[in-house]
């Protein structure tokens, strides 16, 4: 049986507080339309993509789905209308509609609508609500529904496609048993249902349930989009740094001075802590490495204080647009033991990253005795740094 998606995006989004539709704002190089078809995309189990958009929109939305050959058409006044349009349109012996503002929509949920719409008829996906419900008057309760069988609604809802295409026909043109009333609502010859499982009840009677996902959260408000903004714009570096110990040196590490009768060999202090950390600093924004912006053939980086060097990396981060979130780093060194140094090591590097002790996890350990650091010739620093956008 063939597979037709309807994604639902004609709307405006305005309670989610952008100049633009909603679907249509970029997170890290890509939007939530873009992230929402992609689900089914990667599914590989859609046959017909088809995608309702406002007139407003309609360039911009068909330029995002022409890569996957999707069918653009123009939606209606409500979420109604325009799932109305886009079934007359659809091929699929089923058909999923779904939510553009849906982006969390798992494999899971995509193979189980399509295996309930094709055996029952209907498919809606839904969870169990977490919280008492109640109706309200917006000042008073008036009724305490509880929380035993009681369930939030998802989509994607899956449909015998001529099924449904009937249920829409019989009612097109009617009023939804809960239809929202008001401005919301529209004319009064536009129909307005919950959804589209409403739609099918009303024409067959029984409507099919399968286990929706608490992940797959509609993004509707502000607060909504953190989700989907954090996912994308965190970033992530990795850094390596390794210095050989001589005799005539202080072993300056993280800033600090560690009491040993050895210290780290380099054109600057030597720092390896600090350079490992700088390193991955950089790599999170991509901007190259130490070596590039602070070269041993410089005479001006000779002996060079590191935490001065670190806090011109954290202008090149904030220069890009982001800010340190946290940073991990594993010492390899024979000797000296580090334990009781760590504390006072993660204090300094703290105040100088502008970020909480507890974001900074400094481990160390030696190499029972194997390799250079094993024979105490040097010491080895692995350090990771994530930051955020500002």
């Amino acid at each position: 049986m063939s597979v037709t998606l309807i994604l639902a995006c004609a709307g405006k989004g305005n309670r989610a507080g952008f100049e633009k539709n909603k679907l249509l704002v970029d997170f890290g190089g890509s939007t939530c339309l873009e992230r929402t078809l992609s689900a089914f995309v990667k599914s590989g189990l859609i046959d017909q993509y088809i995608v309702t958009a406002s007139e407003e929109d309609y360039e911009t939305v068909k330029k995002i789905c022409s890569p996957v050959g999707a069918t653009v058409i123009l939606g209606g006044a409500t979420r109604t209308e325009s799932v109305y349009n886009g079934l007359s349109v659809a091929n699929g012996d089923v058909v999923l509609i779904h939510d553009g503002a849906r982006p969390f929509v798992t494999l899971k949920m995509i193979e189980e609508c399509i295996a309930t719409a094709r055996n029952t008829g209907s498919a809606i996906p839904v969870i169990p609500t977490r919280n008492t419900v109640v109706t309200a008057d917006g000042e008073y309760i008036e009724s305490y529904l509880g929380k035993s069988g009681i369930y939030s609604v998802q989509t994607p809802q899956g449909f015998i496609t001529e099924q449904i295409k009937d249920a829409y026909a019989h009612t097109h043109g009617r009023k939804g048993a809960h239809a929202r009333t008001g401005a919301n609502a529209g004319a009064d010859n536009i129909n307005v249902f919950n959804d589209d499982g409403e739609v099918y009840k009303l024409r067959f009677g029984k409507v099919n349930v399968y286990a929706g996902d608490a992940k797959n959260v509609k993004l509707t408000y502000p607060e909504d989009f953190e989700t989907l903004y954090c996912a994308s714009n965190y970033r992530f570096g990795t850094g390596f740094d390794c210095h050989k110990l001589v005799e005539g040196r202080a072993l300056i590490l993280g800033g600090i001075t560690i009491p040993h009768d050895k210290g780290l060999l380099g054109h600057s202090d030597a720092d390896v802590l600090t350079h490992a950390i700088m390193d991955a600093l950089l790599s999170s924004v991509a901007e190259r490495d130490i070596g590039y912006h602070f070269p041993d053939t410089d005479e001006k980086y000779k002996g060079a204080n590191s935490i001065e060097l670190l806090k011109q990396v954290l202008k090149i981060v904030d220069g890009k647009g982001y800010v340190v979130d946290s940073v991990s780093a594993c010492i390899m060194a024979q000797k000296p033991k580090l334990l009781p140094h760590i504390p006072t090591i993660t204090k300094n590097l703290s105040g100088v990253l502008g970020i909480s002790p507890d974001k900074i996890g400094i481990t160390a350990t030696t190499l029972e005795g194997l390799g250079f650091v094993g024979r105490e010739e040097g010491i080895c620093v692995h350090a990771n740094a994530t930051v955020k956008g500002k």
